[in-house]
């Protein structure tokens, strides 16, 4: 009898340990992998700051099935390596079901070598570089990587399209940085575009990593005589151009990216030289859609300041996965499995409406959707037209 009682014990004991193990989580966890600081650190914060201001409204009214999304914030520190150091630990050790960002696509190419081999999902909203989602040696659709905001192929298309159709331009100079994918992404298709819709590229310049003289570049460019100017950069950089570009009295439009889109640009450049510029954005402020404009509201309400098009693709990639997440039919038999779950329910999104713009994600995991043309008149960002894919 003696035996037969500790036998029931133990596998009371062993049954109880097992169920502690497979318990449900009180909460969903989810990663963010963000430039925080260094170098772009503007891009990281504004979307932390949407992405905060969406899970605490989803929070607010109940979170997913019951359940509050936690955010795990780890800081990438604008750095490659840290960001797939931080995928890893955030796949491994915090066990989160998916993983929001980077914000830059060399960032998130890296992160993504660790998403991939640990097979959680991961989602940039601001990784624009066309390899992002696609490998391209194979040209196949990295299996476990997203984005929710449109690639350089649209991107560049749209600026070199601007140029031609819009500004009348037959000549373009193009200023990149070598050794940013996301700037090599969008030089490729702004000149694989305007040339094959006529137009003639009368100068490449590039630069390297942390320039803050392009005097000579510019003077190289300016002898050229373009019509435009093609600057994909960040905004450090771009507003350095545009400064030094206009004390060499080059009064010529300058086109650039989504990187233009943040204060940092007017400040670099001065209000008096930011006029004639010209780039492609997420979305506009001015756009009097009842959403973008209740957003706006909210946003301004928490962090009492404006919010550009990267703080609205945080609270856009906020909705998004929680959709996703409602979507899911998640179990919480296993991570490994819930991942799996989470990952088919990202695929099969449709017409998900967000601040920026309705999202459809494609077979290639982009994101289908609009983008708009903001004009800097004095420093003031100023409405200028949408276009869709």
């Amino acid at each position: 009898m003696k035996k037969l009682l500790a036998a029931c014990t133990l596998i009371i004991f062993v049954l109880s340990i097992f169920s502690m193990s497979f318990a449900a989580p009180k909460t969903i966890k989810i990663g963010v992998n963000l430039e925080l600081s260094q170098a772009v650190a503007q891009y990281g914060q504004k979307e932390l700051q949407g992405l905060k201001l969406a899970i605490d409204e989803i929070n607010q009214k109940g979170g997913v099935g019951g359940k509050k999304i936690e955010l795990v914030v780890v800081d990438n520190k604008s750095d490659k390596t840290e960001a797939q150091n931080v995928a890893t630990r955030l796949a491994v050790r915090e066990k989160v079901l998916a993983i929001l960002g980077p914000a830059t696509s060399g960032a998130t190419k890296s992160a993504a070598v660790a998403a991939t081999k640990y097979k959680v999902p991961i989602i940039s909203p601001s990784a624009t570089d066309d390899t992002v989602t696609v490998d391209e040696r194979t040209g196949k659709t990295k299996a476990y990587v997203f984005r929710t905001c449109f690639n350089d192929s649209f991107q560049g298309n749209v600026m070199a399209n601007f140029a031609l159709k819009t500004l009348k331009a037959k000549k373009a100079a193009i200023i990149y940085d070598a050794s940013s994918d996301y700037s090599k992404g969008l030089f490729k298709n702004f000149k694989q575009t305007f040339t094959k819709g006529g137009g003639k590229i009368v100068a490449e310049e590039a630069f390297a990593k942390g320039e803050q003289d392009f005097s000579s570049i510019l003077t190289k460019i300016r002898d050229k005589k373009p019509d435009v100017i093609f600057a994909p950069v960040y905004y450090d950089e771009a507003g350095l151009i545009i400064k030094q570009a206009r004390e060499l009295n080059m009064k010529m439009p300058i086109l650039g990216g989504d990187g233009f889109d943040d204060p940092k640009v007017v400040e670099k450049a001065g209000k008096k030289f930011a006029n004639n510029v010209f780039f492609s954005a997420h979305y506009s402020s001015q756009d009097t859609d009842s959403k973008v404009q209740e957003f706006i509201k909210k946003f301004r309400k928490k962090y009492n300041t404006e919010p550009n098009a990267f703080a609205a693709l945080g609270y856009d990639l906020g909705y998004f996965i929680a959709d996703a997440l409602k979507r899911a039919n998640l179990k919480f038999d296993s991570v490994a499995k819930d991942r799996e779950r989470l990952k088919t329910a990202n695929e099969n999104t449709k017409n998900f409406v967000g601040v920026t713009g309705i999202v459809n994600i494609n077979k290639n995991h982009n994101a289908e959707k609009s983008a708009v043309i903001i004009e800097l008149k004095n420093g003031v960002q100023t409405f200028k037209q949408k276009l869709n894919p």
